[in-house]
Formats: C-alpha cells, sequence, structure tokens
C-alpha cells in the first residue's frame, strides 16, 4: 500500500515532527511512504521518499510559480497512484483549497488530520466550500478528543476520529543522555511566539513565586519571533540573573531530563509534545489548563500539575507547590514516564492500522 503524507514542512514545530514521525510509523508497518512539504526545512527525523515543494517555492514564490507547483504534486500523484492521502498542512484558503480537493487529490481518498485547537486554520472560510471538500473524505483526524469534539460542534461532520501524537520513547531517552547539562532550574522550551505559547505569562508567575529565592532559575529554550520582547520584559523585571533564554537545539531532551520540572503556558496548543516528551524522560509538568491536550495528558498531582489558563497567581501558587512538597513533587516525578505509555509508537499504530485498513 503506498501512502503519502503532505507537511507544512519537516522543522521548526511541534506539528512538523509529528508529521515526521508519522512516517516513520507508517513506515515501519510496511507501508511504502512518501512526503511532500509545501515549505523547504528538514531538521526532523522521517522515512520515505521525500518531494520538497518549498525549495520550488524559494526558486519562484509568485502566482504562476504557486501553479507550477500544484502541477509538479498533481503530475506526482498521478505518477505514484496512491492509496491514501493524509493531509496535515493548515487549509483555510477557500479557492486554494477546492482547486487542490477536486483537481489535484481524489476526494475519497484523502485523510484529513486537524493539528491544533484553533481549527478554523484548517478549515475554508467559506462553509459551503468546506462541506463540498470535507463530506466524501474517509477520515478527518483530530489529534486530541477536544479537536474532534470541537469539530463536530462547529462544522457538524460525522467522519471524525480522534489520533492521539505518538512518541518514540527508545529515541527521546537515548537522546537525553547525549550531553551533559548543569544547573538548578525549570524549563520550557518551544518556539517563541508569545501570541500562542505566551511566555509573558509564564515570567509573570515566575517572577511571584519563590522559586528566586531557591536559586532555581527559569530556563526559556528556543528561538522565534518574540524573543527581544521577552528578553526586555525580564530586564525590566530585574531578573535576567535568573530567567536566562537558551538557543534552539536539535536536541534539547538533556535540558529536559535536567529540569527540576518543565512548563507549558500556551494559550492554545493541540496535542502538546513538550508534555508528553517531558513525562517520558521522567521529568514532571506545570501546565495551564488550555484547548487542547493537557488535560488529557496530565493527571492532576499524579504526573504533573493542571492550573488555570491565563492566571499568573495560579502558576506561581503550582510552582511553589513542587518546590515545597516534595512528597508530591516525587509521586509526580516517580508517575511521570510510566503515565504516557499509551502514547508510544506502538500504541498508536494500532490506531492508524484501523484507519488505513
Amino acid at each position: 500500500m503506498k501512502i503519502l503524507i503532505v507537511l507544512q514542512s519537516l522543522a521548526n514545530g511541534g506539528a512538523e515532527r509529528s508529521g515526521g514521525l508519522l512516517s516513520v510509523l507508517l513506515s515501519n508497518l510496511g507501508f511504502d511512504v512518501h512526503i511532500v512539504t509545501v515549505l523547504d526545512g528538514v531538521e526532523f527525523e522521517y522515512k520515505g521518499e521525500l518531494l520538497n515543494l518549498g525549495i520550488l517555492k524559494k526558486k519562484n514564490d509568485t502566482l504562476f510559480g504557486r501553479l507550477q507547483r500544484l502541477l509538479v504534486l498533481r503530475s506526482y500523484l498521478k505518477e505514484n497512484n496512491f492509496d491514501w492521502i493524509i493531509d496535515n498542512r493548515p487549509r483555510n484558503s477557500s479557492f486554494t483549497e477546492f482547486i487542490i480537493s477536486r483537481y489535484i487529490y481524489n476526494p475519497k481518498k484523502v485523510i484529513y488530520v486537524v493539528r491544533s485547537f484553533n481549527i478554523s486554520n484548517y478549515f475554508p472560510q467559506i462553509s459551503f466550500i468546506a462541506k463540498i471538500i470535507y463530506r466524501e473524505a474517509p477520515s478527518i483526524i483530530g489529534v486530541s478528543n477536544e479537536i474532534k469534539e470541537a469539530i463536530i460542534e462547529k462544522y457538524g461532520y460525522q467522519n471524525v476520529r480522534s489520533i492521539y501524537n505518538p512518541f518514540d520513547k527508545e529515541l527521546i531517552l537515548s537522546h537525553s543522555n547525549e550531553y551533559k547539562v548543569k544547573g538548578n532550574f525549570i524549563l520550557a522550551y518551544g518556539r517563541i511566539d508569545d501570541e500562542v505559547k505566551n511566555y509573558s505569562l509564564l515570567i509573570d508567575a515566575y517572577s511571584k513565586s519563590i522559586l528566586s529565592s531557591y536559586k532555581i532559575d527559569l530556563l526559556i529554550l528556543g528561538d522565534g519571533k518574540d524573543l527581544e520582547k521577552l528578553i526586555q520584559k525580564v530586564k525590566t523585571l530585574n531578573l535576567s540573573d535568573r530567567i536566562k533564554f537558551v538557543n534552539k537545539l536539535s536536541n534539547p531532551f538533556p535540558y529536559v531530563k535536567k529540569a527540576i520540572f518543565t512548563v507549558l503556558t500556551s494559550k492554545y496548543e493541540g496535542f502538546p509534545r513538550v508534555i508528553v516528551e517531558s513525562l517520558a524522560i521522567g521529568t514532571p509538568v506545570i501546565s495551564v489548563d488550555c484547548k487542547s491536550g493537557p488535560k488529557e495528558i496530565i493527571s492532576n498531582k499524579i504526573n504533573g500539575l493542571l492550573v488555570e489558563n491565563n492566571s499568573e497567581d495560579e502558576l506561581a501558587k503550582a510552582m511553589n507547590l513542587f518546590i515545597e512538597d516534595k512528597d508530591l513533587y516525587q509521586k509526580c516525578k516517580k508517575n511521570a514516564s510510566l503515565s504516557v505509555n499509551h502514547l508510544t509508537l506502538e500504541s498508536i499504530t494500532e490506531k492508524w492500522k484501523e484507519i488505513l485498513k
């Protein structure tokens, strides 16, 4: 069976990493896997034959260039006659998506994946075009139950299922031992986009917590458009000696392993990999209860702490609790790794086998 996975790219974010891991999962099942990326960038692990349309986009990013790329994709589909197409891209352009669904794809062979709770990014803005595109799809996959429920509620589609993002536990544990990290710190890591990841909330909560007095630093690992803004915010709070920024790393897992706990403060997510990865390594997590994913991964006071979103006071209290209540912290740390075993590659493989058979 030949499978085509369509991705925005193989770099930068959790959705892209999850798409690459999906190719590994399906390749391990014995499928002939091919990948098409819209943007250039190959950073994450993948398996299969890659067609990188992003290289063509760099050479000619015009309307004519877009048409050329669509024709290249159409020819590639015709040549390979795929049994299934799994489309992971954001898809909110009504005209473009209508053209792709009618004249590039075979609608009855396309499985659409929605990787964020901001579901409007994955459905054309004109609702009747969305209905034309999605009514023939065998399946629409949400990467969390909350996403699945939101799609059904907003659009009324019934061909919706949820399949969580898997992770490769053996690979993550191996990477977590690749180098040593020193220090006494808590950690947040990922793309530095404050409108989504809300690092401002994290910084404000840390400033109100007791962690600084215990000489526990906050490390923010990653890069992005809001890095300088956050650096200035930290300077304004006179916390530059305690809140430190670390450049994006291809392997952040030794930092995750060394951290006392990791923190997620996003305004919205899909199914956040940083929570799963942290727990897999054995590091407890404090997360805001955003839509979607955290409450489907974290059992409060069992493997981490789940707190009200957008409340710096509640987040600060949770940080203090993990430092002051050592029994609770050790309990969460002990339970962390086992709590995500249902999300390993082997476990999620069965869900995809049901869809593709």
